[in-house]
Order: C-alpha cells, then sequence, then structure tokens
C-alpha cells in the first residue's frame, strides 16, 4: 500500500454470550477463533453504561486486503 492509499475496513458486531441468568458471559473464545480464521481481529467494545461489555466490535480490511498482501505489519 502506498503512503497515499486509505486501507479501508470492514466491521462487525458481535453480543457477548450470556450465561442463563443473562447477567453473566460466557467464554466467547470459540466464537472468536472462528471470526479470527476469517480475518476479523478486535476493535473495540462498546460497554453498557453501568459496566459490562455490551458488543464486541471487530473489523478486517475491506476487499480481501491484508497485511501479508500489502506487506505492512
Amino acid at each position: 500500500m502506498s503512503p497515499n492509499e486509505t486501507r479501508t475496513w470492514e466491521y462487525r458486531t458481535l453480543r457477548p454470550p450470556r450465561e442463563e441468568t443473562k447477567k453473566e458471559t460466557s467464554d466467547p473464545t470459540e466464537k472468536l477463533n472462528e471470526l479470527g480464521a476469517d480475518g476479523w481481529e478486535l476493535a473495540d467494545t462498546l460497554d453498557y453504561v453501568g459496566g459490562g461489555t455490551k458488543y464486541i466490535v471487530l473489523k478486517r480490511p475491506a476487499d480481501g486486503e491484508s497485511d501479508e498482501e500489502t506487506g505492512d505489519e
């Protein structure tokens, strides 16, 4: 990617899985590993005002662009 080109991203949100009580989050590792295998990486979390994560925000380069393809690290 040349210095004048801007990388474009696509985004996806994931709601953390909840236990039966709906008050406790279960471990999202399996789903995150599946998404990571498809090129998604954690970008941020969106939290409830009182605390706790409402959404996990993931991103990946749009149009199949990747660091390996562009030489970026």
